[in-house]
């Protein structure tokens, strides 16, 4: 197993070190050889998360990435050659990191889009893409970007939760009150028809 970490600047038109670079910044290139064994995969997943973690990705972020790394291995060993090397190479950026993961293969076909672990893959991670070379090594390409998405970034009161605007009570209508029942006035039984009250 080679594992070979190494720090470059790229280089842009002219040789101008550091021009693929926002503000010419150093470019991480750390390079993995394993044997395409899935038995190898353990550490590739290890090293995965401790680089996302080196440049800063949020938890989430790191297992996405660690996961999508896995899958894409996992395809490529289904026609890997018996006996050859799984090449991881990645390269982290400000805020990015790329993986590419390259074997050779038996058939040199390229991994069908139309599997569940394709689906997975673009789900994971920000882009991804396959290519064949000439000599039947098939190449698997991730990207994945940290932080907020731009859209939350230049609209902070997007992210915000918004507080709904307090309501005014419902008026209430005072219901009628019932009248008072009115007892009717009745003559009193024991008075005479005629004359004044207590003449005997």
């Amino acid at each position: 197993m080679d594992t070979t970490p190494r720090t470059e600047t790229t280089s842009g038109q002219g040789g101008v070190p550091g021009a693929g670079v926002p503000g010419g910044r150093l470019r991480d290139v750390v390079q993995l050889t394993l044997p395409a064994a899935s038995a190898y995969l353990s550490v590739l997943r290890t090293a995965t998360a401790s680089l996302a973690a080196r440049a800063d990705f949020t938890l989430d972020d790191i297992e996405d990435l660690r996961i999508a790394v896995d899958e894409a291995c996992a395809l490529l060993l289904l026609s890997a050659v018996p006996g050859s090397a799984l090449e991881c190479t990645f390269e982290l950026s400000p805020g990015v990191i790329d993986v590419s993961v390259t074997v050779l293969s038996l058939d040199g076909e390229p991994p069908s889009i139309e599997t569940f672990a394709w689906t997975v893959l673009t789900a994971l991670a920000d882009e991804v893409s396959s290519a064949v070379d000439a000599d039947s090594r098939v190449t698997i390409v991730l990207r994945k970007r940290r932080g907020i998405p731009e859209e939350h970034i230049h609209s902070p009161r997007a992210a915000a939760p918004r507080t709904p605007a307090p309501t005014a009570p419902a008026a209430t209508t005072p219901s009628p009150v019932a009248p008072s029942p009115v007892t009717p006035w009745t003559e009193n039984a024991g008075a005479p028809a005629s004359g004044p009250v207590g003449t005997p």
